[in-house]
């Protein structure tokens, strides 16, 4: 059965990024809204059993709010705040899709 998880790691300063916002929705509506625990993870897949299901999603990592409250050096207003990742489930597997950020850059890809 199909499973969607995530998780963010804080690349700048080597380490799981915990309390980040991380918001799901598709078509629009809102899927999920929680924030990642101190392994820079969700407790729980973001989707899985009945409510995965093929299509688009968009995965919105609210990083802004994570790098001002671990007293991060950015800019103000941040040069990243709300990274928006849009893509598809396109078959019933696991989508793994971590992101990697700093307050300058990001990086992500479908995981296992």
């Amino acid at each position: 059965m199909g499973r969607l998880s995530t998780h963010v790691l804080d690349t700048a300063a080597g380490k799981p990024a915990a309390g980040v916002r991380v918001v799901l929705r598709r078509d629009g509506a809102v899927l999920v809204d929680l924030r990642t625990n101190a392994d820079g993870r969700t407790d729980k897949p973001l989707l899985e059993g009945g409510a995965f299901a093929k299509g688009a999603y968009e995965l919105t990592f609210h990083v802004g709010d994570y790098f001002r409250a671990s007293g991060a050096a950015t800019s103000d207003p941040p040069f990243l705040d709300v990274i928006p990742l849009n893509f598809t489930v396109a078959e019933d597997s696991h989508y793994h899709v971590p992101l990697l950020v700093s307050p300058y850059g990001y990086s992500t890809y479908r995981g296992s």
